[in-house]
């Protein structure tokens, strides 16, 4: 976990690892965050931002873990203040495990958020969440080859009732100690795209992206995301890292569609 960029601690609480809890809205994101932490909670506002976040803890097989409920949101996109917050939470403050939590009862448009999450992080765990309720409309899920399409731990749960939140707790503890290493399997596009990012990953070798995927990022700037050369220049300025990303530059180099090597470094770094 990276201290600084969006600090996760709890007063007078000395945690071993931080796991933050991502998902669409209407998932039953915060009944999970609420059986995962009982009454061990604090709300507030991330810095700079009006948007609300909660963050807990709860101690499991010897180790105290901060959990952070990240807001609802759909994507990673950054086109609202809760996406930027999400966003730059599971890629610059690189918590130890990502949890994802999707509903059961329409899977497949929660595998968008969870396909996004896993170009970031391979430390990852999906909570099919809301089982009951699938159940009942008659769904079978069978997550043990959902976990092996995925390449990552998937846990059926039903929090509202407490079902899963052992095991949950327990894929969490395991992911975040290494003791399971998740094997996402990379979601690949057309070829001309695909040349593009490994043209764009090549250049992003020299700049200081410790831990950030670079084919993500390779990704952010070939779609046009001006947000991303920000956050980039924020986090390098978290780390103690001088230069950044600039304006300018990433329009001039970026715009969607264009293929370039050359601009990456220019605009990563803020040089001429």
């Amino acid at each position: 976990m990276i201290q600084g960029y969006y600090p996760a601690g709890i007063k007078g609480v000395d945690a071993d690892y931080v796991a933050v809890l991502a998902g669409n809205p209407n998932t039953g994101k915060s009944t999970v965050f609420n059986a995962l932490t009982g009454l061990n909670q604090h709300t507030g506002n991330w810095p700079g931002k009006t948007v609300a976040h909660a963050r807990g803890y709860y101690r499991h097989r010897g180790k105290t873990v901060i959990i952070v409920d990240l807001p609802g949101t759909y994507s990673l996109s950054a086109n609202s203040p809760e996406e930027e917050v999400a966003r730059d939470f599971i890629c610059f403050g690189q918590p130890d495990v990502t949890v994802v939590i999707a509903d059961a009862t329409c899977l497949e448009r929660n595998l968008n958020l969870v396909l996004q999450v896993l170009e970031i992080t391979p430390k990852a765990v999906v909570c099919l969440n809301l089982m009951d309720e699938a159940e009942k409309k008659g769904l079978r899920l069978d997550a043990e080859r959902l976990a092996d399409e995925l390449g990552i731990p998937v846990v059926p749960t039903a929090a509202h009732t407490g079902r899963g939140i052992k095991q949950l707790k327990d894929r969490i503890h395991a992911v975040a100690l290494n003791e399971i290493l998740p094997r996402p399997k990379p979601v690949t596009y057309g070829k001309e795209l695909e040349a593009a990012v490994q043209q764009l990953e090549a250049s992003l070798q020299s700049i200081y992206v410790d831990g950030i995927s670079r084919r993500w990022l390779a990704l952010r700037l070939l779609e046009g995301d001006p947000s991303v050369v920000e956050a980039i220049r924020q986090y390098n300025l978290a780390e103690g890292r001088q230069g950044g990303p600039c304006g300018s530059e990433y329009s001039a180099d970026y715009r969607p569609g264009r293929r370039t090597g050359a601009g990456a470094e220019k605009a990563i770094r803020g040089r001429a």
